[in-house]
């Protein structure tokens, strides 16, 4: 049955087989806007990358490579690793594609985070029927980012924040993802959103802060947060296919929370094959 499982919170202590290899530290400037809970600020890049470590052609919105080990978002200017041990996962992932999402206040755009989108290599092998593609028809085939998901495959999504912002909104903005995208929801679901909730309730999430949403398998999500440097640590376990298919369609589905991010994902599987 369908369910959580949560995780004791601990302060996150990487260790050297977990950490990706920073290059530099991160360094901010505090700029307000109004009463926003997200202020404008201008983050100097975290280093995090694209697998393959071509120039692509620009077409779409896309993360540039920035050097042989990382790969720069540049809408926030934050770096990610071509490659990374996550928490709970069996083996490394490489990074497909980054991007960003943007929230609009008083009608002005302010970026809210970062993030890149890792896999198994095995996902080669799931992508096989798309080779030849352009990035345009991947980025339209909605069955492509599905299979993505059911395949037996680890992916991850590592969000990386550029502003200041609370437990309660951050997951205010998870739920307007999530729960219009479950018609029914079931008791389950509903318990699983309370204490998907909770992981974020109360925490205060500075600019910086990693939040890493793993799905290990279809119907088993882990989340891992960190304020400094990269998670070690598994904070919780989500258990219920509806909540994180709805998450999951939520950034790869047809009205994508991050344009640039699936766009990037699209152009990056599609570079996999050459």
């Amino acid at each position: 049955m369908a369910g959580v499982v949560a995780f004791s919170a601990r302060p996150p202590s990487c260790t050297s087989h977990c950490r990706p290899k920073l290059h530099s530290v991160l360094q901010w400037r505090g700029l307000h806007c109004g009463s926003s809970k997200f202020p404008s600020t201008a983050p100097a890049p975290l280093l995090l990358a694209h697998p393959l470590g071509r120039t692509r052609p620009d077409s779409t919105p896309r993360a540039s490579v920035g050097s042989a080990d990382y790969v720069v978002e540049p809408g926030t200017s934050v770096k990610f690793p071509k490659e990374l041990q996550v928490p709970g996962c069996s083996s490394s992932l490489v990074l497909l594609g980054t991007g960003y999402r943007e929230k609009v206040f008083a009608i002005i755009g302010v970026k809210v985070y970062s993030a890149g989108f890792y896999a198994d290599l095995s996902i080669r092998n799931t992508f096989d029927s798309w080779k030849g593609k352009s990035s345009t028809e991947l980025l339209e085939d909605s069955s492509l980012f599905s299979s993505i998901f059911h395949a037996p495959l680890e992916k991850s999504l590592n969000i990386m924040l550029v502003r200041d912002v609370d437990g309660k909104t951050f997951w205010t903005a998870l739920d307007d993802v999530i729960s219009p995208r479950i018609k029914k929801p079931t008791a389950d679901d509903e318990s699983t959103l309370s204490t998907f909730q909770n992981t974020f309730q109360g925490r205060d999430l500075k600019r910086g802060t990693m939040i890493v949403l793993t799905w290990v398998e279809p119907s088993k999500m882990l989340i891992s947060i960190s304020s400094s440097g990269f998670p070690s640590n598994v904070d919780a376990e989500i258990k219920s296919m509806n909540v994180n298919l709805a998450l999951y369609d939520g950034f790869f589905g047809d009205n994508p929370v991050s344009p640039t991010l699936k766009a990037s994902v699209a152009d990056g599987l599609r570079m996999l094959h050459g």
